[in-house]
């Protein structure tokens, strides 16, 4: 059972990078390339988080905490910056 949950997410966390990423080479403006970005930083610490849950173990902590901290950042960077091209 563990091994078809472990395939079956493998498979939805592939399939929404690489929609990600094709958004990111795709996106006719910097705001969707910025978006497709963040959505694939997610899709990371979704995928690290299912691994530790599949696997039960929680050394992988340190990398979710780095993995939300940078999603963190990059949302307010991002608002900054269109609230001053805005401005």
């Amino acid at each position: 059972m563990t091994a078809v949950l472990a395939t079956v997410l493998t498979v939805l966390f592939s399939v929404t990078a690489l929609l990600a990423l094709a958004r990111m080479y795709r996106g006719p403006s910097l705001l969707d390339r910025v978006i497709a970005a963040d959505v694939l930083l997610n899709t990371m610490a979704g995928a690290v988080g299912a691994e530790a849950a599949v696997n039960r173990h929680a050394t992988t902590l340190p990398v979710l905490v780095v993995l939300s901290l940078l999603g963190f950042v990059g949302a307010v960077a991002l608002v900054r910056f269109a609230v001053q091209e805005e401005a």
